[in-house]
């Protein structure tokens, strides 16, 4: 028995011959347009993509911020969510080495924290004990710099490093609490 003749032949579907193919473009066809395009992209990963501060409430100012011309109130978020929201702004944005920030918006670790505390996300003693929290793993792995900004801007640390610190940090955090 021949094995090509127990295999079936190529399936060609086109719109003509295939009613269920002209029933699908139709039933899209009588969708308003804006249904058409509100499908949100799907990264390679399949995960849609969301915003850096996605599962934190958006500082919102009171009626009487709005009145004293002041900010909102900054949220209160822990060390390790400081952490966090720094890596994925990281990610949202990019990463930079030998400045804070550049034209095209990438940010250095130093950068990220500076944008996650100006979005209203903690305070500058949430900064200070979550920079303590990233020196403590900085010198735990055996790399004592003086401060996470030279970690940055060493020649041989990468987007993946920064990252990878940033979680150590953020566990070693939670684990303690803060």
């Amino acid at each position: 028995m021949n094995v090509a003749t127990l295999l079936p032949g190529p399936l060609v579907l086109t719109p003509e011959g295939s009613a269920l193919v002209a029933e699908i473009e139709a039933y899209l066809a009588s969708l308003p347009a804006a249904a058409r395009l509100t499908i949100p992209y799907i990264c390679p990963l399949g995960s849609t993509v969301q915003p850096w501060n996605t599962g934190f409430p958006v500082p919102r100012p009171t009626l009487l911020d709005r009145i004293s011309h002041r900010p909102a109130r900054p949220v209160e978020v822990t060390v390790a969510d400081h952490l966090r929201l720094t890596s994925r702004y990281i990610s949202a944005f990019g990463w930079v080495q030998g400045a804070m920030w550049d034209t095209t918006g990438r940010v250095c670790l130093l950068g990220a924290q500076t944008a996650v505390l100006a979005h209203g996300y903690g305070t500058p003693r949430t900064v200070s004990r979550a920079r303590n929290q990233v020196m403590e793993i900085l010198h735990a792995t055996g790399r004592p710099v003086s401060s996470p900004d030279v970690f940055n801007d060493a020649p041989t640390t990468r987007q993946a490093d920064v990252h990878h610190l940033l979680d150590r940090a953020s566990a070693r955090a939670l684990s303690l609490g803060i």
